[in-house]
């Protein structure tokens, strides 16, 4: 059983949702990206998205967006993020790891060898923004080939005709985007989010997380209870922001400010569901 599958059925076994969190790598610069990323188990992620760093980050919004800029201009790239990855897998086994991001990064370094060094490093599984599902196949095979998996977005606009198409090479989990927008802008309300997972329950089998949006502690307790895990990324990756200095470097204590937050975040998802 994949490390995602494992995550999943324990969840279920626990009788809750789980929190996915979202980091860039290297931001704001590679040591505290690799605290961040090592103390995210113990603050409450049950899984952990990692973006890979690109200058066009087309589908996220602006605290993404800068986060992928300061860790660009830090030089961080995709030979780093994997490096963060073979550390964290030092101290953490279990946990899952999903790196997020776009194509150009991946084509320019080599599909097949970016395959074989994301499994060896540790990563379990890949959500590439801007690659359809009828383009996805050449890099979802090889992904599939070395026990990688690839993680579809569909979004409020996929609609039944389209869903058979989106999720027929899909594994792991399905994210399911609750806006037509960019991240960490406006959020869905949550009859909407439980008539999607209605809808898409009827497609997949495959657990659904839900993001984009999600900033409160009480948002993600909410859509806990409609979906197997919410999923939080520009919130952290402004509470982030907050706390660096007018130079771009941290302050003191802000890997804990960030770590605590994602606890908050985490805390009524550790409630059993009623």
């Amino acid at each position: 059983m994949s490390r995602i599958a494992g995550r999943f059925a324990a969840l279920k076994a626990e009788g809750r949702a789980g929190l996915v969190t979202f980091l860039t790598a290297g931001d704001p610069d590679r040591a505290t990206g690799q605290a961040l990323l090592d103390g995210l188990p113990a603050a409450g992620a049950d899984l952990i998205e990692i973006g890979m760093p690109f200058s066009d980050p087309m589908a996220d919004g602006p605290a993404i967006q800068a986060s992928s800029l300061r860790a660009l201009n830090g030089g961080a790239n995709l030979v780093s993020t994997l490096e963060m990855v073979r550390k964290f897998r030092t101290k953490d086994q279990l946990t899952p790891i999903i790196l997020m991001g776009y194509y150009n990064p991946v084509h320019a370094h080599g599909v097949a060898p970016f395959c074989v060094e994301a499994a060896a490093a540790g990563v379990d599984g890949l959500i590439i923004v801007d690659l359809p599902p009828e383009e996805a196949e050449e890099l979802a095979g090889p992904a599939r080939d070395q026990g990688i998996d690839f993680i579809f977005l569909t979004a409020p606009t996929t609609d039944d005709a389209r869903l058979p198409v989106v999720l027929a090479s899909a594994s792991g989990f399905v994210y399911y985007v609750s806006i037509a927008g960019v991240t960490g802008t406006a959020s869905a309300s949550l009859d909407t989010i439980g008539g999607a997972m209605a809808r898409l329950r009827r497609h997949t089998s495959l657990p659904i997380a839900v993001g984009f949006g999600l900033k409160t502690a009480e948002q993600v307790t909410a859509v806990g209870k409609l979906a197997d895990a919410a999923v939080v990324g520009s919130a952290i990756v402004q509470k982030l922001a907050d706390g660096l200095m007018p130079d771009g470097k941290p302050k003191p204590g802000l890997v804990g400010e960030v770590l605590a937050f994602v606890g908050e975040l985490s805390a009524g998802l550790r409630l059993v569901k009623a």
